[in-house]
This record gives structure tokens, C-alpha cells and sequence, in this order.
């Protein structure tokens, strides 16, 4: 796997792309939507909804949560995750900010 070279860009440009991340694959969108519709879920909720083995959804969530954009308890045996709010609200405001300042810059 090559070398991304994060340390070029800026702080916010490789934080959008950790948001985005969350967003980049259909699994963690599939998360995403489950613990926004259920406002709080348990890791073995998700793997009996996704059609993904446990380990495959423990290295989303893991994913997820190292992004932020959720949190979870660990009450074992079980560990309960649900969206961070303060990371949605970034992820909404950072992606809708990008998407504007895109849409001013004519093209062609």
C-alpha cells in the first residue's frame, strides 16, 4: 500500500477526508444509517441486520469510531454505539461548506 502523505496537506484537508472516510464505504454508510435510525445500537444488533460477518462490522465500527463520528459504552459483554452528535453537526457543516465553495467556482 503506498504512502499517502498526509503531512502535506492541511489539518482541515485531512480532517475532511477522515470525515469522508465514514462516508466511503457502503457498510459503514449501512452503520451509519442503522445508529441514526435507531438513535443507539448494539454491535450484535448490527451484524444480525448487515450481511457481514462480526469481525468485518467490529473493523467498521472501529473505523467509525476512531473518525469520531460515533461513540460507544462498553458494558460487557456488549458495547453500545450511537452517532456522536458534535461529529454529525462537523460532518454536516464541513460537507456542506465544501460543496458550496465548490459550486462558486465557474467552470469552463
Amino acid at each position: 500500500m503506498g504512502v499517502t502523505k498526509t503531512e502535506i496537506f492541511t489539518e482541515e484537508q485531512n480532517r475532511i477526508a477522515d470525515l469522508a472516510k465514514a462516508f466511503a464505504h457502503p457498510a459503514r454508510v449501512a452503520i451509519l444509517q442503522l445508529l441514526a435510525q435507531k438513535k443507539a445500537c448494539v454491535c450484535g444488533d448490527l451484524v444480525d441486520e448487515l450481511p457481514l460477518a462480526q469481525a468485518t462490522v467490529s473493523q467498521h465500527l472501529k473505523e467509525l469510531k476512531r473518525i469520531g463520528i460515533i461513540q460507544g459504552e462498553i458494558n460487557p459483554p456488549r458495547v453500545c454505539y450511537c452517532i456522536n452528535p458534535p461529529v454529525w453537526e462537523e460532518a454536516k457543516q464541513t460537507f456542506g461548506a465544501l460543496l458550496d465553495a465548490m459550486m462558486e467556482v465557474p467552470c469552463c
